[in-house]
């Protein structure tokens, strides 16, 4: 199945949220085993991924976006796992801190954009400014309605300037679904640390900020930095899907190792002297 074509936001293309179906799972992923299958992806941008930070003239960037429980940290522990801590860093982005609030909304992001050779992951991102701030108003509209062109911009800027190819996840998850695992954390000890006063009092605005979203797509969603809708009612197609269209991603900047930057000839004839060297070594001191 090619998730990027199927999952993709198309620039220009209308989008509602309201007629998205978050349970879609796709035929061929549920005859399949889901597990193996993102295990071998896992694996494969694994490898992918250490070829990036040797090739070091790219860098990714991925933004995980979401209603609450549809799968943000879900992601994270199970595709972005599989990459090297070495070249691979995760960002979550709270509310804006005093400091923070006194710069412009930019300025607490750009110092988390990727390197050459490096991912960068955003569990929430600077797209905070266009949806919470749309939904609960702490600034005229004017305001957030000029950060999608500065958005545009500043995403433009990374993939210009530092070969960034930015990959976004929209994660959906239904009224009903988001329930059941709010739920779930009251029940379950290892997640109840996660639980939170505004979870009940965020879903009384559900739909607006499936309205948000739309608007966030449809203006954001560029050939340099596309959106993906990705279902999240079912985990193990969420995780599958978000890993393929990485896995996919990453493969098609022709990645290499770079090449020794030593004489490998030398370096083997040295290595074979030391070695003959000690066995020579060896025999006199038994004999």
């Amino acid at each position: 199945m090619n998730y990027t074509k199927q999952l993709i936001v198309a620039p220009g293309a209308k989008v509602r949220l309201t007629q998205f179906d978050p349970a879609y799972h796709g035929k061929e992923a549920a005859a399949a085993d889901p597990e193996k299958a993102l295990e071998s992806v896992k694996a494969r941008i694994g490898e992918l991924q250490r070829k990036m930070y040797g090739d070091n003239r790219h860098s990714l960037l991925i933004v995980l976006q979401g209603l609450d429980a549809a799968g943000k940290d879900g992601v994270c522990w199970h595709v972005i796992g599989g990459m090297d801590p070495q070249g691979c860093k995760v960002q979550g982005f709270k509310a804006p801190t005093a400091a923070e609030a006194a710069h412009d909304f930019l300025w607490r992001i750009h110092p988390h954009a990727p390197a050459k050779g490096e991912v960068a992951v955003f569990n929430r991102s600077h797209y905070e400014d266009v949806l919470v701030t749309r939904v609960h108003k702490p600034v005229p509209r004017k305001v957030w309605q000029r950060r999608y062109d500065l958005i545009n911009e500043w995403e433009h800027l990374l993939h210009a300037e530092n070969g960034t190819t930015i990959l976004k996840f929209c994660l959906v998850i239904s009224k009903e679904e988001q329930l059941k695992r709010f739920a779930q954390r009251l029940d379950d000890p290892h997640r109840q640390w996660k639980i939170s006063d505004s979870d009940y009092r965020e879903r009384e605005c559900f739909d607006d900020y499936l309205e948000a979203f739309d608007e966030a797509l449809e203006r954001t969603s560029t050939a340099h930095a596309p959106w993906f809708t990705i279902p999240c009612d079912h985990k193990w197609f969420r995780n599958l899907a978000v890993a393929n269209i990485v896995a996919d991603a990453m493969a098609g900047l022709d990645l290499q190792y770079p090449k020794p930057a030593v004489d490998l000839d030398e370096i083997r004839r040295a290595y074979h002297a030391a070695t003959a060297a000690g066995k020579a070594g060896d025999r006199h001191q038994r004999g």
